[in-house]
């Protein structure tokens, strides 16, 4: 048999699949995240902008002025 991994976009999908499941009967494991989704996106969003030239260097000297 196989096996799949799904990713739901938010909370409606996740309940909509957990009740497609159960009525089917078929068989899940649920692992909660270390990270809020959001969260990881913000910080992806940034690594982006970073590497396209958005953002402000700024050297050490220059944080405690």
């Amino acid at each position: 048999m196989e096996t799949l991994i799904v990713h739901p976009n938010n909370k409606e999908q996740l309940t909509a699949l957990k009740a497609f499941m159960k009525a089917f009967k078929i068989s899940f494991e649920e692992k909660k995240t270390s990270y809020d989704p959001e969260f990881v996106a913000m910080i992806n969003q940034g690594d982006e902008d970073l590497k396209a030239g958005k953002g402000i260097k700024v050297d050490v000297e220059n944080l405690w002025k």
